[in-house]
């Protein structure tokens, strides 16, 4: 077993908000694959941080993968699309200081979960749009706009993503979901904001840099993410010449892989032959 530790680090300035990464990592430099994770946490756009997807991120170090968790602003401190900017920030760290991580820059991928399910899609689509820049990285003891350094990824993970937010948000208002409306109120302006930040939205216009390898993962039992939404990105995001593998998972809820389970060692099993698979050549 792999021994694995884990850090905290700055990796991006946003106004006067310092934004943090937890570092997951072998504590052996031999046994790191060279390969770099950036990981988002999920939680309606409105909760949680970078620790909370810590029994992943340590699994997929045990694989040898160098993982970044990323605190980001949200609907607490922000309005969409500033935990975009963030992520795309996180990416151009990652890529930045790839040399001082031991990691090549080219095999860097992305996983989320829930809200971070959207927002890594936004994020791996669109990587280097200027809607998506604006968050300035901590490089060489001060700030750097970075904006030379593309956020591409090699690949994208997304757990049960929320991938089009106005469909989620009526799905909310259907099921009597008080707490999912007033989250996504606090992220959104309105309805068309919400339309606007729309996954398949952006893929049917055309509106995508990019469409790197997807991983998508349904739990049968999701009451927060419909699964009609998520069939849907999969038509989107295959019409859009994305390459993709779909699991489902009967019986199981959202957000499951949280807590350490069997049921989270099984996911993390699963994720492993795609991310190997893709991220040993880097973007195509």
């Amino acid at each position: 077993m792999i021994d694995v530790e884990n850090f905290s680090r700055a990796f991006a300035v946003a106004g006067e908000t310092r934004l943090l990464a937890q570092v997951h990592q072998p504590q052996s430099a031999s046994e790191r694959a060279g390969k770099g994770i950036v990981m988002v946490h999920g939680g309606a756009w409105t909760s949680n941080d970078r620790l909370s997807p810590h029994v992943l991120c340590d699994a997929l170090a045990r694989r040898g993968l160098t993982v970044f968790s990323l605190d980001f602003r949200d609907g607490r401190t922000g309005r969409h699309p500033c935990a975009v900017q963030d992520i795309t920030a996180g990416i151009r760290f990652v890529r930045a200081h790839a040399d001082e991580f031991g990691i090549d820059a080219e095999r860097i991928g992305l996983i989320g979960s829930s809200s971070g399910g959207h927002l890594v899609l936004l994020a791996a689509a669109q990587p280097d749009v200027p809607e998506h820049r604006g968050t300035a990285i901590v490089r060489g003891g001060g700030i750097d706009a970075a904006m030379s350094i593309s956020a591409e990824v090699a690949c994208v993970v997304a757990l049960w993503p929320v991938s089009d937010p106005l469909v989620r948000f009526r799905h909310a208002h259907d099921t009597g979901r008080e707490e999912l409306i007033a989250a996504h109120l606090k992220y959104y302006n309105d309805e068309q904001h919400m339309h606007e930040a729309s996954v398949q939205r952006m893929l049917a216009a055309g509106e995508a840099q990019t469409v790197p390898p997807l991983l998508v993962v349904q739990p049968g039992e999701d009451r927060n993410v419909p699964q009609p939404m998520t069939l849907d990105l999969l038509r989107q995001w295959q019409n859009a010449g994305g390459a993709l593998q779909y699991l489902f998972y009967p019986g199981l809820p959202h957000a499951f892989a949280y807590e350490a389970s069997a049921e989270t060692t099984r996911l993390e099993r699963d994720l492993w032959p795609f991310l190997d698979q893709h991220l040993a050549v880097g973007p195509s």
